[in-house]
């Protein structure tokens, strides 16, 4: 791998412009190579005074890179040497505390479980609590000097291949002289220290957060290294799935074009819907993480997940495909009821029972980190505002709102197994999804209500009207739209042009889509500058190509309003009604797709307010919080609505310059031993977040 695609992909890309700019740098040996003068042509005292003059720039850019290397070491080493003595005073704090007798004097034996001491001495909880709190502040420090250390071995290598073809393409040794007598000298090469405080934070952490258990420590603070050899079956397994899946579909099409159906297969269709869109969202999820991770985008820290055991793009596929493939089978089977001679609607129930024990279950097996994350943040959702809102919990909240199709199917099926199925003949009468007894009407209210909760709890917290109440506002423009819906469909016995609740469905409708779309570019993707004259219409800052969030937007507007195509089609052409199912259908599937495109910039968005500082790693301390600290807090209350104001990108400050590799680059890294330290971590960390104990 050239060197240049290697930096761009083992950088830490909260540091992108403090590191070496190698690429500016090969610009002007390219430079030099093209534009060099012919000696036959201007003589050989001219050629010698261009060759001087680009070296002079050359050698100018390179002290000047040395520079802000050495500054941006020298400070991020000062901050670490710092909270490392800062974490030994809170460890020795803990141990004194943990020392001191918590057992009341009186109690019985028989009583003398942790268990029981944690529940009745609050002095036991609170060292528990803190014990938790130091064990994450220790692993999020040694995180950050592993990429501390990644940042010394990269900006040396940078420095030691450029140099070398400098003196490659002029035929000198100046660039052996300036790597020997300035970068050999410069401390963030020499300096051991972070060495040193690695050792010393393994020792901390063994000696007095795992009473000496090395093993156990060192499973907890360490990462295999990115090249280490292993076989990566997740992948495999994803191929083998999704090829099984794809016989599976090509079989379910033409067994539904050549089978006759002696069953009605429209309540089916609602069952497996509901369970394909979940799916499908995992699916499109697994491609989210993988485009997140490429443009550096860090969605570990932003959602809070442990970096060591969270799921990576392919164990999301693999779940997905997996799924998938039960998906099939399980249509298979229903269509083939008559051979199997098992009743049909037994499948799909089998289906949900498998995915909700997969979900549920209590076991440490199968993703089990993972499950509880995700059973947590559903919980805080479902139970807003009671619980204090997090990034994840309205992210999550969000994902919801573009399934209410698929509550509105797990609706239908519990209505249907408990009041309509006949299991042995198979038939049934379908009345579960009507509106007459309400019960749809307040599903499809449920995620809507859930974000309204969560807006409504976040104005509490920090009293801001704006963005917590107005976003609430959007929210509550589906309660009226859902309202004027279902008494429409409640009272359509009349043509629509006389029926007077269609029209207040329409403008709701048409409110609701206009609102949340302004909302979706101008706050959530924090597009639409004006004042910005490189990217016209988005912000100075961005990391994906400027054409995709034009696209990005038309496809926003156009899904938005994808809910017209069923008014129309139901009004104008009657023959559409007996397959309005199957519109919705195809409408629910773009509905996901269009949340799958709203994730990307969503948590660009996100991450790019949130990489203040240079911050890489979370900055937890469990120290207690000061009069400053509390007006810190007020400060960093969570902005992630906001339109962020940044720089623009130059030459200067980060923009990449590619340039065509020639062939002599690539034998030339091949010949050299590469001496990087890579990174445990594919990507680094983008929010600071204070997880103090008052």
């Amino acid at each position: 791998m050239k060197f240049s695609e290697h930096l761009q992909a083992h950088l830490t890309p909260e540091w992108r412009k403090q590191y070496i700019d190698y690429e500016n740098l090969k610009e002007i040996i390219y430079k030099y190579c093209e534009n060099v003068p012919q000696k036959e042509e201007v003589g050989e005292q001219a050629v010698e005074r261009y060759t001087n003059k680009i070296e002079e720039e050359f050698f100018r850019v390179s002290d000047k890179e040395l520079t802000k290397v050495n500054t941006f070491f020298s400070e991020k080493l000062n901050e670490a040497t710092r909270r490392f003595a800062s974490l030994q005073d809170e460890c020795r704090q803990f141990n004194n505390k943990s020392n001191q007798p918590a057992m009341p004097p009186r109690v019985r034996s028989r009583k003398s479980s942790i268990f029981f001491l944690e529940m009745k001495d609050p002095t036991m909880k609170a060292l528990n609590r803190t014990a938790t709190d130091l064990k994450l502040a220790v692993t999020e420090f040694y995180l950050n000097l592993i990429l501390l250390q990644n940042y010394q071995n990269l900006n040396f290598t940078g420095f030691r291949k450029i140099l070398k073809k400098h003196d490659k393409m002029f035929g000198t040794e100046k660039g052996l002289n300036f790597r020997t007598k300035e970068v050999e000298r410069s401390p963030f090469f020499t300096s051991k220290q972070i060495d040193k405080l690695i050792l010393d934070t393994e020792t901390l952490y063994i000696n007095e957060l795992e009473g000496g258990n090395r093993q156990k420590a060192m499973n907890k603070l360490r990462v295999p290294p990115l090249k280490a050899p292993k076989m990566n079956w997740s992948t495999m397994r994803v191929g083998f799935f999704s090829g099984i899946f794809l016989v599976l579909c090509i079989i379910i099409i033409l067994v539904a074009i050549y089978l006759p159906m002696e069953i009605d297969v429209y309540p089916a269709l609602k069952m497996y819907r509901g369970v394909f869109l979940i799916i499908f969202i995992i699916f499109l999820l697994g491609l989210n993480t993988y485009g997140w991770r490429k443009a550096g985008v860090n969605h570990v820290l932003i959602f809070e997940l442990d970096p060591r055991s969270n799921l990576t793009h392919e164990q999301l596929l693999e779940i997905a495909m997996f799924f998938a493939v039960l998906w099939g089978l399980s249509i298979i089977s229903f269509m083939y009821c008559t051979v199997t001679a098992i009743p049909p609607y037994v499948n799909p129930l089998l289906l949900v029972t498998f995915l909700a024990v997969f979900l549920i279950n209590p076991f440490p097996i199968l993703y089990f980190k993972a499950r509880v994350w995700l059973l947590r943040v559903l919980l805080r959702i479902i139970l807003a505002p009671f619980f204090p809102v997090g990034f994840a919990d309205f992210w999550l909240a969000d994902q919801l709102n573009s399934l209410v199709t698929v509550l509105l199917d797990f609706e239908f099926l519990i209505c249907f197994y408990i009041c309509e199925v006949d299991w042995t003949s198979g038939s049934c009468s379908v009345t579960c999804g009507t509106y007459g007894y309400g019960a749809r009407a307040v599903v499809a209210c449920l995620p809507a209500w859930f974000r309204f909760a969560q807006c409504l709890r976040r104005y509490r917290d920090t009293k801001l009207v704006f963005p917590h109440l107005v976003n609430a506002g959007k929210y509550s423009t589906t309660f009226l739209v859902v309202i004027f819906s279902s008494l429409y469909k409640l009272n359509n016995d009349s043509s629509f042009y006389n029926n007077p609740l269609f029209y207040f469905w329409v403008v709701s409708a048409v409110f609701s889509s206009c609102y949340t779309l302004s909302w979706d570019i101008k706050m959530d993707w924090g597009l639409l500058s004006l004042k910005n004259k490189e990217n016209k219409l988005l912000r100075e800052e961005i990391v994906y190509p400027p054409k995709t969030y034009y696209l990005a937007m038309f496809e926003d507007f156009i899904l938005r309003f994808a809910w017209t195509l069923t008014v129309t089609m139901s009004i104008k052409y009657s023959m559409f009604n007996p397959y309005i199912d199957i519109i919705i259908t195809m409408l629910a599937i773009l509905e996901v797709f269009r949340r799958f495109v709203w994730n990307f910039y969503r948590l660009e968005n996100e991450h790019l307010n949130n990489c203040g500082e240079f911050r890489a790693v979370r900055d937890i301390s469990v120290a207690p919080l000061t009069e400053d600290d509390f007006k810190d807090l007020e400060c960093m209350m969570d902005d992630e609505e906001e339109v962020p104001r940044y720089k623009s990108k130059s030459k200067e400050n980060g923009r990449v310059v590619r340039w065509k590799m020639d062939e002599e680059e690539d034998e030339d890294d091949e010949d050299e031993e590469n001496v990087l330290i890579e990174s445990p971590l594919n990507s680094s960390y983008s929010l600071t977040i204070r997880n103090v104990k008052p």
